[in-house]
């Protein structure tokens, strides 16, 4: 644990590496964009930072044409924090996107939300597993059920979830009384290293979403990469609790039920 956290805690020591991060979590950025924010830091003083930043498995970069896009992956301080600070505090209660309150939120008394907008999100995060592909592969869509915490089920009605790895397969939420909910369908898999699925995953009404895991091996170890992409009616908080949700569900819920057994 020790040794992978010291790459984390390197490219955390610099403060423009803490200030790229923090450019990055409200929006991704190409490398100009970043180098334009700090007019007095050479081109390539830059790109040295953002290499410790992806040493410290804190960023992820994607070419897109010309130009390379980077992204903030929050999942090793998520990490950090339930290493340094979780054993010392009690942890919060986290939510995927808000996922329960968003169900049973039917107005009432409460004060009306002005209506999303127009927009598009796109997060990358990266989770590293030690387990081989195949097993994460597994406990991704066989295994859901046993870690994936949140429901959309009315209170009080117990459910159960599963997901079925093959095109045209759906993850699914069944409770009693024949009533459910489809999390999302798969429209393409090549198991064990890339399944992709389009679902809502908490969002409503006018919006377009899809997420892909892509998984690698090295060394028995397993890059977990996801890419969740949302276009339409986006309410302002959904990115950030959807982002939040992902760090919780996978860097912490399944990489504990993996490592764990």
């Amino acid at each position: 644990m020790e040794d992978h956290l010291s790459p984390l805690f390197k490219a955390l020591s610099h403060p423009i590496r803490r200030r790229i991060l923090d450019i990055l979590k409200d929006a991704p950025s190409t490398t100009g964009e970043l180098n334009d924010q700090f007019p007095e830091v050479s081109r390539y003083a830059i790109m040295k930072h953002l290499t410790a930043l992806e040493e410290g498995n804190l960023i992820l970069s994607r070419r897109k044409g010309k130009y390379r896009v980077n992204f903030l992956n929050a999942v090793p301080l998520q990490e950090m924090h339930n290493r340094w600070v979780g054993k010392y505090m009690e942890r919060a209660a986290s939510s995927l996107l808000n996922v329960k309150a968003a169900a049973e939120d039917t107005g009432g008394d409460k004060t009306m939300k002005p209506a999303g907008q127009n927009k598009v999100f796109q997060i990358e995060q990266e989770t590293l597993i030690n387990a081989p592909r195949n097993q994460v592969f597994k406990a991704l869509t066989e295994k859901v059920e046993s870690w994936w915490e949140f429901r959309i089920a009315p209170e009080g009605k117990p459910s159960t979830l599963s997901l079925d790895p093959v095109p045209g397969g759906q993850f699914l939420e069944k409770w009693e009384g024949q009533g459910g909910a489809v999390w999302g369908n798969v429209y393409y898999v090549n198991a064990p290293e890339e399944i992709r699925i389009q679902g809502h995953l908490g969002m409503q009404g006018a919006v377009n979403s899809a997420y892909t895991y892509r998984l690698t091996e090295e060394d028995g170890t397993t890059s977990l990469q996801l890419s969740h992409t949302a276009s339409g009616l986006i309410e302002e908080e959904w990115e950030d609790s959807h982002r939040k949700g992902w760090e919780y569900l996978l860097g912490t819920l399944l990489k504990n039920f993996i490592e764990e057994q």
